[in-house]
């Protein structure tokens, strides 16, 4: 009878757990996952990153039960990537999580095996990260921002804003382009002075020769260099009384005027279902580079008072959001 009884509960147990949907079985192992940021530590605590840990969560991920998350942050200064990349790596990660393109490339310089998730990728393709979108090769996959598009766009509301605005600055580094954007401010009749970032040192000066050329507003470029110096450059930027468009909805609620780009904290929430599937066995070479699906256009009236722009009723109601 107990033989019986103990076949039965075996017979049970093995039909529950074939029951069970693939998403809700735990990880057979302790999954070692790295982090690796051009931001500040801080970041973490961010909306982002707070819906990549949520959905790892909601995917059977538990921190410090069955998945351990290696978190390093350079602090906004890019010579530091390289160490931490290393460091990372000699933990023996099963996957490195990178955020933006110079964490991408620190990390894809120090291995070629373990793969690399990117979040917020720029231009991946022209910068060499991956070969192509749908066949990344190699060891990295993830998330483009679709920044390069988004340009023309950004500009085009930019314009809609400030209608009576000419001239135009570009706040860019070295990953991004203009050509499509020359071709936008012909059409719009409006022209676009570039201020390239070289050092992030020469972030005063740049703006006092905006100042010097008469920019009436600016576009910032989605350059993760950029997001580790938001506050400076927010500052900046009132200081000038600029009218600006941010690629991030998190620097108009920080109190920017206008952005336009990926909706963040759902593009970090598809990272963590990179991260789940690699642990699962995928090969990061047979998952293409996911382009963005939605979209957000946030505008901050208390920042367009400060600066004293008032917002076209037409341009209001097309916002997916307003600050008050």
């Amino acid at each position: 009878m107990n033989k019986r009884k103990l076949g039965s509960f075996a017979v049970c147990a093995m039909l529950f757990a074939l029951w069970l949907p693939a998403g809700a079985q735990q990880p057979k192992k302790l999954a070692r996952v790295g982090y690796l940021s051009l931001q500040s530590p801080g970041s973490v605590s961010g909306p982002p990153i707070q819906a990549f840990r949520q959905r790892l969560r909601e995917l059977g991920y538990i921190e410090k039960q069955n998945i351990i998350i290696e978190w390093r942050f350079a602090n906004g200064d890019p010579e530091q990537l390289s160490n931490l990349a290393a460091e990372i790596v000699g933990l023996n990660v099963d996957i490195i999580v990178t955020q933006g393109n110079p964490a991408t490339r620190a990390a894809k310089q120090k291995t070629t095996t373990i793969p690399i998730v990117v979040v917020a990728g720029t231009n991946l393709v022209e910068t060499g990260l991956v070969s192509s979108l749908a066949r990344p090769g190699g060891n990295v996959t993830g998330l483009s921002n679709f920044t390069a598009e988004l340009s023309e766009k950004r500009l085009e509301l930019l314009k809609e804003i400030v209608p009576k605005a000419v001239h135009f600055g570009i706040l860019r580094g070295g990953y991004s382009t203009l050509r499509k954007m020359e071709v936008a401010a012909q059409a719009l009749r409006i022209k676009i002075q570039p201020f390239e970032v070289v050092d992030l040192k020469q972030l005063d000066s740049i703006f006092s020769t905006m100042n010097q050329r008469h920019v009436e507003a600016l576009l910032v470029q989605a350059e993760s260099v950029f997001i580790s110096n938001r506050q400076r450059i927010l500052a900046l930027v009132a200081k000038g009384r600029l009218a600006a468009m941010y690629p991030w909805g998190s620097w108009t609620a920080a109190g920017g005027l206008s952005s336009y780009g990926v909706s963040d904290p759902e593009h970090f929430r598809r990272a963590a279902t990179y991260v789940d599937k690699i642990l699962k066995g995928t090969k990061p070479s047979d998952l293409p580079i996911e382009q963005p699906m939605k979209f957000e256009f946030i505008i901050n009236l208390k920042a367009a008072k400060q600066i004293g722009v008032t917002i076209p009723p037409n341009v209001l109601a097309r916002a997916d959001r307003v600050i008050r």
